[in-house]
């Protein structure tokens, strides 16, 4: 999270540096993955979805929030995805 650096690659790279990101600000508040109990995904192209979901997948194996799922025109930065995760801590 500290670079600011926007990943370049495929849907599967951008996805774990999101899914990494979220994962390390909620472990530096104290909390995980397996405290998020929401998420909103912000795809540049639909037909990015499968291989978006494998990545997902990964890190929700055994907690899998609410999610919805919105196709977009673009992104900050020209990215193909942005996550919007809220969590519960103490819950």
């Amino acid at each position: 999270p500290d670079s600011g650096e926007v990943v370049t690659g495929g849907i599967e790279l951008q996805t774990d540096r999101v899914l990494q990101n979220i994962s390390a600000i909620l472990e530096s508040a104290g909390s995980s993955m397996e405290d998020v109990v929401k998420t909103t995904v912000f795809l540049t192209d639909m037909t990015d979805f499968s291989k978006f979901n494998e990545c997902y997948a990964r890190f929700f194996a055994r907690n899998k929030p609410a999610r919805a799922t919105i196709e977009v025109s673009r992104l900050p930065k020209d990215v193909r995805v942005e996550i919007d995760a809220v969590a519960v801590v103490g819950s």
